[in-house]
Order: C-alpha cells, then structure tokens, then sequence
C-alpha cells in the first residue's frame, strides 16, 4: 500500500490545527502527511470538512464527491471524512456517498488516528505537522462552546466549552517556535472565557502573557473574542506586552437592540457600541476586525440602516460581511420563519461591504509616509506562477500587525535585497489602494 496520506482541510482555522493535530499522530505511526490538494499521490485522502452553513457545507459535499470519484477510478487508495460535516450528517453522508470508506465527526481526531492503525498518543500535540507557512501558526486554546447565540450550531457540533491547561499550551507553543514559528495566533471558538472550566475564572490574559514570555515567538495575535463580559485585564495585557499584536477579532454580528436580542447575543447596541470606545481608548492604535450579518430573520430596513451607520461611525479596520443562513437544529432555523428574501439579504451585503472598502482606503492612504513593521510572507508571484520582479528587484508579500494572514490584506514590497519568508522588515509605504499597500524596505532585521 502506498504510504502517503493527503489531508485536505476546509473551513476554519480551528480545522486547521485539528488536521495538523492529526498529521502530527500520522507522521508518528510511519505514515508521510502530505497538505496540498493538487499533489496528491494515490494512498490515502482525509478530508477535514466544515459545516458551519450553507456555502461551507456545499463545499464540503463537493469536495467528498471529488474525492470519491478518483476513489473509484482507483486514483486513490481510501477515502476518510472527518470534522463538522460528518459530525452533524454522518448517516445520511454514509448512505449517499459510499466509496467513503468512513465518516469521523469534529471530535474524531482519536478515531481517525486509530482507524489508519497508529496508536493514539495524548502527549503527540508537541509533534504538530505544520501545514501554514512555518513561521506562523494558529494555536487552538479551548474546544467547542456554550454561548446560545441563536443561528449557531457549533455547540452541538463542536461540544461545550472545553479549555486546554495553560501548561499544555506552554509546551505546544515552545515546540511550535523550536519549529522556526515566529507569530503565533490563538483561536477558540470563544478565546475570552478561555479557562473558566478548568480555574474558575477567565485566564486569557494570564495564558497571553505566558505565549509573550517563550523564546522565539515575536508576535501574538488573538482571534474570535466573543463582545459580551470582555475581560479588562486581556485589554492590560494588549496594551503593555510588545509581542502583542494591537489587533483583536471580535464578531459582533449586528448593532440594532431587536436583532441582538433575537440573535441571543447577551449584549445590546449600546454595550456594543461601549465596547469599541474601551477597545480603542486602552489599546491605542488597535485595529478592530469583526464580522457582521444581514438578513436575519426579521431584520427590517430600519434596522439594516442602524447598521450602516454604526459601520459608518465605528470605522472598523477590517470588517466581513455574511448573510444569514438557516440551519437545522438551531433555535432560529426551529423557531424563526427566514423571510428576508435572498436577493435583499445580497443587496444589503453588497451595501455594506461598498461603506467598509472606503473606510478601508481612507485608513489605508493615513498609512501613506509611514514606516509600518512588517513580517514576509512569500514572493508575489505572475500568473505563470514564477516570482514577480519589479524594477528594484524582488516584489514581496507581508502583513504588519493589524493583519492575520488568509484574511487580511497584504503589503507589495520592494526590496532589492532578497528577502526570507518570517523576517520581519521596516517598510516605508509608498502608496495604497482599497486591500493592499505598497512599500519599500527601510531596514532588515
């Protein structure tokens, strides 16, 4: 039998390190964890799916019955499925897609292992197989969630909330920069009640200021904040620690009191609206990305212009934008009629994205003349997939702190010198446009 074990992940990045996670037990067993989709080469396919909504999960239904095809025209060995998809519909996908050999949920990870015949080790989280760049890596500090916001379904795919010990943490982190990762970036579904179940209290800004501390890490940046009950001390911790980056994910979904309220997102439009004031007045110079949703079942004209205008005056750094989509199983998809028609629900979120690119080109043009650090990320490439050059030389491809890697923009930059992907350079900035900026090296480092 052939060897080689593909792992194709969809989804989020907390997916990401699940499948990391695995390549980490697979490699251990013998097995060689290959992560790019257009490689494969025969043996066997893992797809890590996502099933958060509707374009995710087709996605993921698409990919399976690619996947399934090459299986039976013998393009590869065995087929395995694990993550939110299965977890939700594993009997109906067992039924409909057979040339599958075996359907794993989101908590799976033991199984999947097991069921290529290695042995599970609890201790192997040291051993992650990075499949980012490896001078980046997302670290993934809780599992599932018990907030009841009304249009998820992560707590009953994902579970209840579930925190690692900070100890372990520690370790994995160390492990991480002995690999050459320099930014590390913490994720949970939830990361602000980071610890509640294991200490009785919320320990995020003790475990940040313990991730700050390990040798080689150089930047820590935190994702998925959740707006009701923000700790203050997390805010200290960003404010004081020079390895923190000045960046925060905080979705807060909408602004008008009705839709919170129906979303059961524990927090109103004026806590909301206080808790950007206080993210900005203690962390000065932060960048605030969150995401917003449209379409809600519900939400009337007046309330989608509440949200414009909260956009608007809020002048948020990075902002997505999605529409709401019903899933079973959650209490509005059970309880809620969704009678926003879909060509509205578009409208409102080409609208909004329309007042969020001339917030992003006017906060981007304020950066024109400044000297912004920045961490490499790669060589732009032409279409023919050969390195750009420009005419000083080499045009690369980095991020300052306000911007997480897949998500945000990016900075073009020129530099005459050759630079390597992880090192971190002052860039003078040149020009900018809507999503990207351009400079030129000042000084390396």
């Amino acid at each position: 039998m052939n060897t080689t074990i593909s792992i194709i992940t969809l989804g989020c990045s907390k997916n990401i390190v699940d499948s990391e996670h695995v390549a980490g037990q697979l490699r251990r067993g013998g097995w060689r964890v290959a992560f790019d989709p257009e490689r494969v080469e025969g043996g066997v396919v893992v797809v890590n799916t996502c099933g958060f909504i509707g374009d995710a999960k087709q996605e993921s239904v698409d990919t399976i019955l690619e996947w399934a095809r090459a299986r039976q025209q013998g393009l590869i060995e065995r087929l395995f499925v694990i993550g939110c998809l299965s977890e939700r519909y594993a009997e109906e996908l067992r039924e409909e897609i057979p040339e599958v050999d075996d359907f794993f949920g989101a908590r799976g990870i033991q199984e999947i292992v097991e069921a290529l015949e290695v042995p599970y080790n609890e201790c192997v989280y040291k051993e992650r197989a990075l499949s980012t760049p490896r001078h980046y890596a997302y670290l993934k500090i809780s599992e599932g969630c018990d907030r009841k916001c009304s249009f998820c379904a992560i707590p009953f795919i994902r579970g209840g909330h579930v925190s690692v010990p900070v100890e372990q943490l520690l370790e994995e982190t160390r492990a991480l920069a002995a690999q050459g990762v320099k930014e590390l970036i913490v994720i949970a579904q939830d990361t602000t009640v980071y610890g509640v179940d294991l200490y009785g209290r919320r320990a995020l800004a003790e475990l940040l200021r313990g991730l700050c501390a390990v040798e080689g890490i150089e930047w820590v940046r935190l994702l998925y904040a959740y707006p009701a009950g923000f700790p203050d001390d997390v805010l200290e911790v960003m404010r004081t620690e020079p390895k923190m980056c000045k960046y925060i994910d905080i979705p807060l979904q909408h602004i008008a009191d009705t839709q919170l309220k129906s979303m059961k997102r524990a927090v109103d439009g004026a806590a909301t609206r206080a808790l950007v004031d206080r993210l900005r007045r203690e962390v000065p110079g932060i960048a605030i990305r969150t995401t917003m949703m449209v379409g809600f079942p519900g939400e009337t004209e007046a309330e989608f212009e509440q949200l414009l205008e909260f956009v608007r005056e809020a002048s948020f750094d990075r902002l997505g934008v999605f529409t709401y989509s019903e899933e079973e199983g959650t209490w509005a998809g059970e309880n809620l009629a969704d009678d926003v028609p879909e060509e509205v629900k578009q409208l409102r979120a080409e609208r909004l994205i329309d007042v969020q690119s001339a917030i992003a080109e006017d906060n981007n043009l304020a950066m024109v003349g400044t000297v912004q650090r920045v961490i490499i990320d790669g060589r732009q490439e032409d279409d023919r997939g050969n390195g750009r050059q420009g005419r000083r030389g080499g045009l690369y491809l980095g991020r300052t702190q306000w911007d997480t890697p897949e998500v945000d923009q990016e900075v073009l930059i020129a530099s005459v010198e050759p630079l390597a992907v992880g090192q971190f350079c002052d860039v003078h900035i040149d020009r900018a446009g809507v999503y990207e900026i351009y400079g030129t090296v000042v000084e390396k480092k």
